[in-house]
């Protein structure tokens, strides 16, 4: 029955796009209501992702995958002749639900850890954390150096800062999934993610903005970049600080409101107002999105769910639920499989994908404590998924002199890389648990 059911789903797609092919031909879509074709495009980029995502869990893979995948295929029809879906992908509507749907994303995932966590995660995390870094940035420069030396340091170094990306929500999926999520190693890897998330998107703030500097003409000398650190770094305290300070306040405030949909309101307007706080000072509006989840603990708003309202995480997910696949097919959509064909971009994606993988190993050697694993941590720390992705869409948008600073063959050797390192992750780790005895898990 399910596999009826998987088989009409593809059929009604084929429908509709037929039928949207036969429109465009005809003209008709050109004229009306101009949200007609943005939903249109929406309906399509949904069941696409939900189809993908459906299969790429029954192989035992992250649904992201399936949703990557199958903007891959929707992106590529082209090749076989049929080019309906190309609109998609320059279609300004779209691309302002995914970058929406990035900063929804980032904020979910700050929602998932709190600043206490951070401080308590222990001298290993942030060893391992601050080694899943620096050696992954050096070895993507490196790599760029070596197999693109005509395209500048600038490339060399945003593809160093692409490398430094860690996804957590698949290790985590994993751990969890074989019941070893309190184990010595889960606690070191999970408590290094979000160490690692602070340092990637503090590494990635210093490079676009060299970047952008370059664009206007100038240069950034060593002490403007030392200013640069030291506004991502304080932005990121002093929200931190502020917003623990103040956010309960502000929530025990809008708890005297009785409208539905409160909490999620302002919980969206904080997550909103800290992005367009580090876009300000000329920092990645994910930044601010990611700090705005972390501040916001459940303790914040208890005032709403002790009334029996649903706390923020479960109230965001729906709607990440709908924006975040947009982005994800639209990533996979924009990876052109022609460019593969260019000499040198499955070179280039194989060392990426090598060099991806060494570098978070590396860090397993910040582990100091007794009987933890460094296999396990070094596997662990792997997987790029949706953050590898995210730092690769905002290269796309960056340019020098009106030249983009990733072009489309780098930009899918990026995506490869993601795609390998995301696959290969849940069953090394699997097999990597299974050699470590279970005494390590805590009740």
């Amino acid at each position: 029955m399910k596999t009826r059911n998987h088989a009409g789903v593809m059929i009604a797609l084929l429908l509709i796009l037929f039928c949207r092919s036969a429109v465009a031909d005809s003209g008709v879509a050109s004229h009306g209501d101009p949200v007609a074709p943005v939903a249109f495009w929406l309906l399509i980029i949904l069941l696409a992702a939900k189809l993908g995502g459906e299969l790429a869990t029954r192989i035992g893979q992250p649904a992201v995958l399936g949703e990557l995948v199958a903007g891959v295929v929707l992106g590529n029809l082209g090749i076989a002749g049929f080019s309906g879906m190309e609109p998609i992908k320059t279609d300004p509507f779209v691309d302002m639900f995914a970058r929406i749907g990035v900063l929804i994303l980032l904020f979910e995932v700050g929602l998932e850890s709190t600043v206490a966590q951070m401080l308590k995660v222990g001298l290993s995390s942030l060893l391992v954390a601050t080694l899943g870094v620096v050696t992954p940035f050096v070895l993507g420069w490196g790599v760029g150096a070596w197999l693109l030396p005509e395209q500048g340091i600038y490339v060399h170094a945003f593809i160093g800062a692409t490398l430094t990306a860690t996804s957590v929500g698949i290790t985590a999926r994993v751990l969890k999934d074989l019941g070893r999520s309190q184990t010595q190693e889960a606690r070191v890897i999970l408590g290094a993610a979000v160490i690692d998330d602070v340092l990637g998107l503090v590494i990635l703030a210093v490079v676009t903005s060299v970047i952008a500097a370059a664009d206007r003409g100038g240069s950034l000398a060593g002490g403007e970049v030392a200013i640069i650190l030291g506004k991502a770094a304080g932005f990121l305290v002093g929200s931190l600080v502020l917003g623990v300070l103040l956010s309960k306040r502000l929530f025990l405030l809008a708890s005297r409101l009785r409208a539905r949909g409160v909490l999620l309101a302002v919980g969206l307007a904080f997550c909103f107002l800290l992005s367009w706080l580090a876009h300000s000072i000329g920092l990645a509006p994910i930044v601010g999105a990611f700090a705005a989840g972390l501040i916001l603990e459940d303790v914040h708003y208890r005032a709403f769910t002790d009334r029996g309202e649903h706390g923020l995480e479960e109230l965001v997910h729906p709607i990440s639920s709908f924006l975040v696949p947009i982005f994800f097919v639209l990533m996979g959509m924009r990876t052109d499989l022609r460019s593969f064909a260019e000499p040198g971009v499955l070179g280039l994606a194989g060392v990426l994908t090598a060099a991806a993988i060494l570098g978070k190993q590396a860090c397993s050697l910040g582990v100091l404590g007794k009987g933890i694993d460094r296999i396990t941590v070094g596997i662990g720390m792997i997987p790029r998924g949706e953050v590898g992705l995210i730092f690769a869409n905002i290269g796309l948008a960056l340019s020098v002199g009106g030249q983009r600073i990733i072009s489309e063959a780098t930009f899918s050797a990026v995506v490869v890389m993601v795609i390998v390192t995301t696959m290969a992750t849940p069953p090394a780790l699997k097999w990597s648990l299974r050699r470590v005895p279970t005494v390590g898990t805590e009740a």
